[in-house]
C-alpha cells in the first residue's frame, strides 16, 4: 500500500510515479497517470510552469499504465464519454504572475500598491474564470506557489469565484469576492512565525493568537480606506459559522455576509485536501463528504453551488470500485460529483452510479 502526496515540480527525481493526468488545453493526456517519471518529462512540466503535481509513494493498488482495456470496452468508453465542463486553467505567465503577486501581497502589507496589486490578481482570475468560460475546479490544477499561505489564497479566491459565478454574481461582485478570497487570511502576516509555521497541533492559548487574524486582516484593509465594505465583511466573517459557533464574533446566520459564506466553504475545502505539517490530506470526496455533514454551519445553497462546480473524478481517470472491480469514469453529473458514470474495465458493463438504482451499493474507493 501507498499514499498519495502532493510535491513541488522542482525536487521531483526520475523514478517517481505521478499520481494524477497531465492534460493539455485541448484534454488530450500528455503525461498518463501511474506513469514513472523520467528527467526528459520533469523538464516539461517545469517548461510548462506546473508548479507541483500530486505522487504516488508506495505500491499503488493498481498501475493504471498496466490496465488492459479490451477493444470491445474501449468501444462502450468512446459511445458514452462526455467531456467534463470547462476547468479553470491558469497558463504559465497567469501561475507566475499571480505566485508573485500574492507572495507580494504578504510580504508587503504597507505598500503604496497594495490594493492596485490586489486588483491585478483578482482580475487575471477574473479573465480566465469569466472570459474562458471555466465553470468547473479541479483543485490539482490550481498551484501557483509551494509556500501554504499564497497557494491557499490564490486556490480560496479562484474557488470562491467560481462558486459566486455558479450563483450568478455579476462581475462586479465577483471582481469583491475574488479580493476578498485572496486577502481573507492577509492578517496572518500580523501572527507570530513560530504560532504560523508550528508543525504539530497548537495549544489553547496560540489558537487564541491564530484566531485573531481574521480581525487583524479586517482591520489592516480598513486603514487603507480603498477596500469595499463587502470586502472587507468577506475577510472578517471567513470563520464564522450560521450555527454562531465561529469566530471572531460568533455571528449568526443573517450577520453573515454572502463573501464570508462563501469564502468559508472554498476555505474549508482547501485546508481538508491540503497536506500540512500536522496532518496528511484528505481525499477530495472524504472533504467533499465533511463539508456535506456540515450543514449547521455552512450555507446549504453554496455548498449545493460548489458541489455542482467540483470535479473529484475527471473523466478518464480510473478508479477502484467498492465491489473490487477498475472502471473508467466516462461522465460526471453536476449534482453528484461522488457519482459519476464509469465503464468496469474487466467487463465492460456501463454503470450509472447516480441514476441507475441497482447501483446504489456501488461507491468508488480511489
Amino acid at each position: 500500500m501507498g499514499k498519495r502526496k502532493f510535491m513541488s515540480t522542482r525536487v521531483l527525481k526520475p523514478g517517481i510515479r505521478i499520481d494524477q493526468s497531465i492534460t493539455a488545453k485541448d484534454g488530450r493526456v500528455l503525461i498518463q497517470k501511474g506513469t514513472i517519471l523520467d528527467d526528459f518529462q520533469i523538464d516539461y512540466l517545469l517548461t510548462q510552469g506546473i508548479m507541483g503535481i500530486y505522487i504516488y509513494e508506495g505500491v499503488p493498488d493498481f498501475d493504471e499504465q498496466k490496465v488492459n482495456i479490451s477493444a470491445k470496452t474501449q468501444s462502450i468508453i468512446e459511445k458514452n464519454r462526455k467531456d467534463d465542463p470547462a476547468k479553470v486553467s491558469l497558463s504559465k505567465s497567469v501561475r507566475k504572475q499571480v505566485g508573485e503577486g500574492i507572495s507580494h501581497l504578504f510580504q508587503n502589507t504597507a505598500s503604496s500598491d497594495f490594493s492596485n496589486a490586489s486588483n491585478s490578481i483578482a482580475s487575471e482570475l477574473e479573465n480566465t474564470i469569466i472570459h474562458n468560460e471555466a465553470i468547473a475546479i479541479d483543485i490539482r490544477e490550481l498551484k501557483v506557489s509551494d509556500e501554504y499561505t499564497f497557494r491557499h489564497s490564490v486556490e480560496v479566491a479562484t474557488i470562491s469565484m467560481v462558486i459566486g459565478k455558479k450563483l450568478g454574481l455579476d462581475n462586479t461582485s465577483l471582481h469583491e469576492l475574488g479580493v476578498a478570497g485572496l486577502l481573507h487570511d492577509i492578517g496572518k502576516s500580523k501572527i507570530p512565525t513560530e504560532i504560523l509555521n508550528k508543525p504539530g497541533k497548537l495549544t489553547d492559548e496560540e489558537f487564541a493568537v491564530m484566531k485573531l487574524h481574521s480581525t487583524y486582516g479586517y482591520n489592516l484593509l480598513k486603514e487603507k480606506k480603498q477596500f469595499s465594505a463587502q470586502i472587507l465583511l468577506g475577510v472578517l466573517q471567513h470563520h464564522e459559522k450560521l450555527s454562531g459557533k465561529g469566530y471572531p464574533m460568533g455571528h449568526k446566520s443573517p450577520m453573515i455576509h454572502l463573501y464570508g459564506r462563501i469564502i468559508a466553504v472554498a476555505d474549508i475545502y482547501d485546508a481538508l485536501v491540503t497536506k500540512r505539517p500536522y496532518k496528511e490530506p484528505y481525499s477530495q470526496r472524504e472533504a467533499m463528504e465533511i463539508l456535506l455533514a456540515m450543514g449547521d454551519d455552512l450555507d446549504l445553497q453554496i455548498l449545493n453551488a460548489f458541489k455542482k462546480s467540483i470535479i473529484l473524478y475527471p473523466v478518464d481517470s480510473i478508479v477502484k470500485l467498492s465491489n473490487g472491480r477498475l472502471a473508467k469514469v466516462v461522465k460526471n453529473h453536476p449534482d453528484y460529483p461522488m457519482r459519476p458514470t464509469v465503464v468496469e474495465i474487466e467487463t465492460g458493463r456501463l454503470l450509472d452510479l447516480y441514476g441507475d438504482y441497482h447501483y446504489n451499493n456501488l461507491v468508488l474507493e480511489s
